[in-house]
């Protein structure tokens, strides 16, 4: 198993998946989100990346406990990939990323997201506070 595989079945299934994170009392909270695979912003490195609300409890976790789950599924197929968190965003900045709105287009646009008007996408996105969540991959596993 490895990206490739997270790639197709994610295409498959309009790029939702299952994300998961780590409460602080250790039990798993998880939601469906849209997810892609693309190259770390910084170094290259295939990952996996999601846009997040800025509330949202999924990037509360993953500021204390910056690990997360990623499962999708197509059929009787699944790929999981496990790894490491880093955020991006208005209230995380990460050194190396000065253009978080292009960020979040790049994530949103390889988790299968198109628009028509980029500016009001970047002015939706300031707006809800909005993240990229970028995982760096310690483990990939399926069927």
């Amino acid at each position: 198993m490895d990206l490739d595989d997270f790639r197709e079945r994610a295409a498959g299934e309009h790029f939702l998946v299952v994300v998961s994170t780590a409460r602080a009392d250790g039990s798993i909270q998880s939601s469906v989100v849209n997810a892609g695979a693309m190259d770390h912003p910084r170094h290259g490195t295939p990952i996996v990346a999601l846009v997040a609300a800025g509330g949202s409890v999924k990037l509360a976790n993953l500021r204390a406990r910056p690990h997360m789950t990623v499962t999708v599924r197509a059929g009787w197929r699944w790929t999981t990939v496990e790894g490491t968190t880093e955020i991006a965003g208005p209230d995380d900045p990460l050194t190396g990323v000065d253009d978080v709105p292009a960020l979040l287009r790049e994530v949103f646009t390889a988790a299968g997201g198109r628009h028509d008007d980029w500016v009001e996408y970047d002015a939706t996105m300031a707006r809800e506070r909005r993240a990229a969540v970028l995982v760096t991959p310690s483990r990939i596993y399926g069927v």
